[in-house]
């Protein structure tokens, strides 16, 4: 069956579940875990609920329906939906609420026989390449009243056109790739989500497209390796539609930034060692393009890094970052990285303080290793025992934090181009958006400015935000 045709064919069943669920005012709670893309597929899976006649509530018990997009990297996700699932038992119990898990642990065998042998009363399982066929499987669990389990080899087709439902109408993420082929040796993400498989340069250019005539100003590309954008099919042949000159990363990023409408363009994760000379060239020439780049470091330790197959060195990676900063006019980076990996001495941990030091990111998300079933990194030896990752973790923790009000000080008194997205979460009276380097701002202002692009004075910094006035 082709993609059109499958489809097409998961478009009649989500009237078939529409046609059912009529007249019974049905809600569904959802819980995404881990990345961007799998916020971007949870997205997909809420229109195509909704679609189906369900509507979103945010409280478990007057929930007909319960999906949970799961995410394998960190070992606290697999805790926290079992948590989830043994509070769902006395729902199922009393109200027959349906059941969904899907996403990346759904890839891992051990997860879903722990599933099948302790939570039976889960109705429907997917994978990350059968998320498109949802509407299908909730009509038989529906109709059927079958337990489904409905996952398919990781490098299956990725299918276009099934409705999306977007948590936002300023900013979107579009999906530029999937899979990924680097087998760093702490990660899981290979084994479950394929290889690297990039999506036809026509199919994201209308999206964007689609997107800029809905008023969207800002766009997110998502891959697990974005700057590896369409290499696999070049050097293996595959074939791929040419579109408006793009054959690489670096096309497609100054194609989009022709696009009318969008104002900015962000994209993650790229990987350090495919920063080529043609991708920096295109985000300083790029005028849509944001000057924050995210740098994955992972560890500043050259042996630390060829444990974790990340093919650079501390040395290649502090000259990356200093050509970048030659090239690119007011870069500033965030960055990746992983405290604890197992046989990390005191001494190699150290060289991570070092490029931290030397380069001050913008950003920095800090990890402790967490050990996944299946991969390189659990079986190596010499596993780091957890005091002492905390205790490298604070101390990280400390040298980034020392580090963020000197950044924010230099954005005090300037004039900076704030996306507004909203209002404040903590307070009402206030609007809040962020800079091109995505700090967020808090100013006062009316409401009709959200979803605008305004220039703000930068008057105070306050650790996590910075102070603006109009």
């Amino acid at each position: 069956m082709n993609e059109s045709e499958e489809i097409k064919r998961q478009k009649q069943y989500i009237q078939k579940v529409k046609e059912m669920n009529q007249n019974k005012r049905l809600k569904y709670t959802i819980l995404t875990m881990g990345c961007q893309l799998n916020e971007n597929d949870s997205e997909k899976l809420c229109g195509m609920l909704e679609q189906m006649g369900y509507d979103r509530t945010e409280n478990q018990k007057e929930a007909d329906l319960a999906l949970f997009n799961t995410c394998c990297v960190r070992e606290n996700a697999e805790d926290k939906l079992f948590g989830k699932l043994g509070e769902l038992k006395r729902l199922k119990e009393e109200k027959g609420i349906i059941i969904a898990i899907g996403g990346c642990m759904m890839q891992e065998k051990h997860i879903t026989e722990k599933i099948k042998e302790s939570y039976p009363f889960v109705d429907i399982l997917f994978g990350t390449h059968t998320l498109h066929k949802f509407p299908e499987n909730l009509y038989k669990a529906l109709k059927e009243k079958k337990k489904l389990k409905d996952i398919i080899d990781i490098d299956g087709e990725i299918y276009e056109g099934m409705p999306i439902k977007r948590n936002s109408h300023i900013k979107a993420s579009v999906t530029i790739m999937n899979g990924c082929n680097n087998f760093c040796t702490y990660c899981i993400v290979p084994y479950v989500r394929g290889r690297e498989r990039s999506r036809q340069p026509k199919d994201i250019i209308d999206e964007v497209k689609d997107l800029a005539k809905q008023g969207y100003q800002e766009i997110t590309l998502l891959g697990q390796n974005v700057n590896s954008y369409l290499r696999v099919e070049q050097e293996k042949n595959i074939k791929f539609e040419a579109y408006e000159g793009v054959h690489s990363f670096a096309t497609l990023l100054k194609a989009i930034n022709k696009i009318e409408g969008i104002e900015r363009i962000r994209f993650v994760s790229p990987h350090p060692k495919d920063f080529t000379d043609d991708v920096i060239e295109a985000i300083a020439t790029c005028d849509k393009v944001c000057n924050l780049v995210h740098l994955p470091l992972q560890s500043g330790n050259s042996k630390v890094l060829k444990e974790m197959n990340r093919k650079y060195t501390k040395e290649q990676y502090l000259a990356l970052v200093e050509k970048m900063q030659k090239r690119i006019p007011n870069l500033t980076l965030s960055t990746d990285i992983i405290v604890g990996f197992p046989g990390e001495t005191d001494e190699e941990f150290e060289d991570t303080l070092d490029v931290v030091r030397k380069v001050k990111f913008e950003q920095v998300y800090m990890f402790i290793y967490s050990r996944r079933m299946g991969t390189p990194g659990d079986k190596m030896e010499n596993q780091i025992p957890e005091e002492q990752k905390h205790k490298r973790f604070d101390q990280l923790k400390a040298l980034v934090e020392s580090q963020i009000q000197e950044n924010n000080q230099k954005y005090v008194g300037t004039i900076q181009k704030v996306l507004v997205e909203g209002e404040s979460k903590n307070n009402k009276d206030l609007l809040t958006g962020r800079t091109d380097s995505n700090k967020v701002v808090i100013f006062e202002g009316n409401k009709n400015l959200i979803g605008t692009i305004q220039n703000m004075k930068i008057v105070s910094e306050h650790m996590w935000y910075l102070k603006g006035e109009m």
